[in-house]
């Protein structure tokens, strides 16, 4: 999600270029419903990769600092090959501009962006990082069959869950406090994630006083993304639906601890970061060695503090 505004540069710069993607499989489906681009190639491996390029494209503009992408559109023989000079690559690029200080610290977003002015392309005032929820995914998700047609309250989305790792993930059990005080004001509650959040999604509604709808792992992508558009709001880790949610205008309360909430916080004003500002974070570790401070020391009453503004503090 973090690539949207530079993908919308690229387009603003060649307007009648065909721009593809080439992505990982399980974050195609999200280029497939940006307007700005053509076509999706899904990653399969350096020399496969390069195969599939090779004589296809006039310029290949590398966003992932890997030395791997860039070995992939040298194999390729892609003539303009555009990327930060990070990793030992700089031989394998045409255009190969050094990450510049003022980008350090900041959003994903700024840093992607840098890269193509570096490049000498022209990017907007301010990025564009949004998504709309395509009416057929809106349909092929059947909100009304997971989340339920019957009236009620506001729906409120929990993400407990974080592919990175455990050292991301907030408490299992203030996930189920904060739901249940949300619950008391009036929300239904919706438990979202992958496949491998089933038995955290499960331990949090047995947590819960109030009923929660699970549906962790029961949602492909362009599903979670029709769940997500009709929420209220969604409290989450630090995580791929935090982005989403935010992509799609949805208000977030995010927790983090390891990662660098400067970087990788949702985009936009209507959100919010909790975090304790513990000395040993961000240390960008998967598993905590020691004792979980930073997300240990979040308390429900902080997350209940910025949830309020939006469903309304009692």
């Amino acid at each position: 999600m973090l690539s949207l505004a530079a993908l919308r540069d690229l387009r603003r710069n060649f307007p009648r270029a065909r721009i593809d993607v080439l992505a990982r499989p399980w974050v195609a489906d999200l280029y497939r419903a940006v307007a700005e681009v053509d076509a999706v190639r899904l990653a399969q491996g350096v020399r496969v990769d390069a195969d599939a390029l090779r004589g296809a494209f006039d310029a290949g503009v590398l966003l992932p600092n890997s030395f791997g992408s860039a070995l992939s559109l040298w194999m390729a023989r892609i003539p303009e090959r555009w990327g930060y000079a990070t990793e030992g690559r700089r031989p394998l690029l045409t255009r190969a501009p050094r990450v510049p200080p003022r980008v350090r610290g900041r959003s994903q977003v700024y840093y992607y962006r840098a890269m193509l002015a570096g490049a000498g392309l022209r990017v907007s005032a301010a990025p564009d990082v949004s998504l709309s929820c395509p009416p057929d995914w809106a349909r092929s998700a059947g909100a009304d069959r997971l989340l339920g047609a019957e009236d009620g309250g506001a729906w409120v989305g929990v993400n407990p869950g974080a592919f990175y790792g455990t050292a991301k993930r907030w408490l299992p059990e203030r996930f189920a406090a904060v739901a249940d005080t949300l619950a008391d004001r009036g929300a239904r509650i919706a438990l979202v994630g992958g496949a491998a959040e089933r038995p955290v999604g499960a331990a949090i509604a047995a947590q819960m006083r109030a009923p929660a709808r699970v549906l962790c792992g029961e949602t492909n992508l362009p599903e979670l993304v029709g769940v997500l558009s009709p929420l209220r709001l969604l409290v989450t880790n630090d995580s791929g639906p935090m982005h989403l949610a935010a992509a799609l205008g949805l208000p977030v309360v995010a927790v983090f601890g390891p990662t660098d909430w400067r970087e990788t916080h949702p985009v936009g004003e209507a959100h919010r970061v909790v975090r304790e500002p513990v000395p040993c974070s961000p240390c960008g570790l998967r598993e905590c060695p020691i004792d979980h401070r930073c997300m240990r020391r979040v308390t429900v009453d902080r997350v209940l503090a910025e949830v309020g503004p939006h469903l309304g503090a009692r």
